[in-house]
């Protein structure tokens, strides 16, 4: 969440425009119905939700309530990691992604925006596999001319560790961040990388829907990932939807506008109406940016018919 747009001055929701904690379970409940097997709570910032830890215990008891084999996992900065990790784990979450782009000290408050110091990160992710949030996952962006030369200090940190290490493709999400091309650095490069330091196989595919290739290093010393979004979109095999703290809902993390579920909930729907308007956008929706974004300008989004300004990734997550 940047400074420069998120400091003292910024006009926040009031919170009667945010969703209730029973608001937000009542409509995973209904994600659940629909088929959903898996809810990740993520940013900005979920562990600055006051009561955060009510919500995990909600969401956890829809396991026993729909019999449904739910993957409850957070996606986090990590700065508040070490004093939460417990509670969390202690309220029902299972896992846990940590967003980490550097570990030289500089280069990591200068990209995230903060100064705190990157052992503060560090000491959060053992918190969380102390406590037994696991698999412990830890993502890292990766733009040209930033912190390329943290590619291998992140591999050699992390292996062995029983921790996923994975890259990710430097995206146009949002329209504030300046993304151009040339700022990428494809998967194929940052493997190059590893692999003539540390060998590596590809693991077997995973699951359609899986965003990540994983290579296993040849020593048997775990994996990384590598999250192609830019230069191998896969929005074919998308199955995420999103949900903000407002209420609305986006079908594409570069959407322009979001579908207001607030309104639905709040004028006296019932879950079965609810059920049917969630279904039906879902059936209908087209999104495919990432697979038309080298063939269409990068300003417009092909799902609607005008273009504007895309939702920014501290508000709804990736």
């Amino acid at each position: 969440m940047p400074r420069d747009v998120y400091g003292p001055d910024h006009p926040y929701l009031p919170h009667s425009e945010i969703l209730s904690f029973e608001e937000i379970s009542r409509l995973a409940s209904i994600f659940v119905e629909l088929g959903v097997r898996k809810i990740r709570l993520t940013g900005g910032e979920p562990l600055l939700r006051k009561g955060l830890e009510s919500l995990i215990a909600q969401l956890a008891t829809l396991r026993t309530q729909t019999g449904a084999p739910i993957d409850l996992t957070l996606t986090t900065n990590g700065l508040l990691l070490a004093r939460k990790a417990q509670a969390l784990r202690d309220a029902g979450l299972q896992r846990i992604t940590v967003s980490l782009d550097a570990l030289d000290p500089r280069l990591f408050q200068k990209m995230s925006d903060t100064d705190w110091d990157v052992s503060t990160i560090l000491d959060g992710i053992e918190a969380a596999q102390k406590v037994g949030l696991a698999p412990i996952k830890v993502n890292a962006v990766i733009q040209r001319g930033v912190n390329e030369s943290q590619i291998l200090p992140l591999a050699r940190h992390f292996r062995g560790t029983g921790i996923e290490l994975r890259f990710i493709e430097y995206m146009d999400v949002g329209s504030t961040n300046g993304w151009s091309m040339t700022h990428v650095v494809p998967s194929s490069e940052t493997r190059a990388m590893i692999e003539a330091a540390f060998p590596l196989i590809p693991a077997q595919p995973s699951e359609d829907s899986s965003t990540a290739q994983t290579w296993h290093h040849a020593d048997g010393q775990g994996s990384v990932g590598f999250i192609s979004s830019v230069t191998q979109a896969f929005c074919s095999d998308c199955t995420r939807i999103r949900l903000s703290t407002d209420g609305k809902l986006y079908t594409c993390l570069f959407a322009i506008q979001g579908h207001d579920l607030r309104d639905l909930i709040r004028s006296g729907q019932s879950d079965a109406s609810i059920h049917d308007a969630i279904r039906t956008l879902w059936q209908h929706r087209s999104d495919r940016y990432s697979e038309t974004r080298n063939i269409r300008p990068v300003t417009v989004i092909p799902i609607v018919p005008a273009p504007g300004k895309r939702i920014e990734m501290s508000y709804i997550g990736g």
